[in-house]
């Protein structure tokens, strides 16, 4: 039977890998990933993955060749890996009707940021030091992974089920990012903090702190419309974004 070789392409990570311990595979920094095939595209137009929100995870799984644990990766290296799976798979070139106006991006142009190899408290270990400048409460956090978001998501879902109109997303992330505060880590005192003290003020600038050095992809661009208007915006991510010919 005759064999063949998928091309495959080795893709940065914005970590750097310096936020997964020295035995993950994802130390090293970098994935490799193959093209997209007629697999992939099934993936793509499964109703039932769509559906259920599960399209994309299927999607970067079945192009990962690295040997590694999926549900490791933090947020900002899965985003990265999402954009390279695009860009493999159908080009760089994206466009989008927004405003009856074509825009089309360059997503090889989309800045990464890499981690701060500063505010690591240590190599290979995820985990970073911050001081709520209100109450001054000195807190560890780590930023969420895949398996992080998929815990989350179903907590809110649960609390959700027994009160409709809770909106519990903000205050459960918290309690899954935070590590300790003022150096206890009891997971019950965490949480409490952050149902009856930690101040919306330091909510704020925890989340400002970490978008301003967590490492990631930037998804918004500038954008000039025709009539000279400059406007911030956000790159849509529907399942077009990787079958750009679907009616999906």
């Amino acid at each position: 039977m005759a064999e063949f070789k998928f091309p495959t392409e080795q893709v940065e990570l914005p970590s750097k890998g310096l936020v997964y311990s020295k035995d993950n595979p994802l130390s090293s920094g970098v994935i490799e990933m193959k093209y997209m095939t007629a697999k992939e595209e099934d993936i793509l137009t499964n109703q039932n993955y769509i559906k259920d929100g599960t399209v994309v995870d299927r999607l970067l799984k079945s192009l990962i060749m690295s040997k590694i644990n999926y549900d490791d990766l933090v947020v900002g290296d899965k985003n990265a890996i999402m954009i390279a799976a695009r860009v493999l798979g159908y080009g760089k070139d994206y466009s989008f009707e927004y405003e009856n106006e074509t825009i089309t991006v360059d997503l090889s142009e989309l800045e990464q940021r890499f981690i701060d190899e500063e505010a690591l408290l240590e190599k290979h270990v995820n985990l970073f030091k911050y001081v709520l400048p209100h109450s001054k409460n000195e807190i560890t956090f780590k930023l969420l992974n895949t398996k992080d978001e998929t815990a989350i998501k179903s907590e809110v879902k649960g609390l959700q089920k027994l009160d409709k109109k809770s909106s519990p997303e903000l205050s459960t992330r918290l309690k899954h990012m935070i590590q300790s505060i003022n150096g206890d880590d009891d997971s019950k005192t965490i949480r409490d903090f952050v149902d009856n003290y930690m101040l919306a003020r330091d909510s704020r600038a925890l989340r400002e702190y970490i978008r301003n050095f967590q490492p990631d992809i930037n998804l918004s661009f500038t954008h000039v419309s025709s009539d000279g208007n400059e406007r911030e915006l956000a790159l849509p991510m529907t399942v077009s974004f990787f079958w750009p010919d679907s009616d999906l």
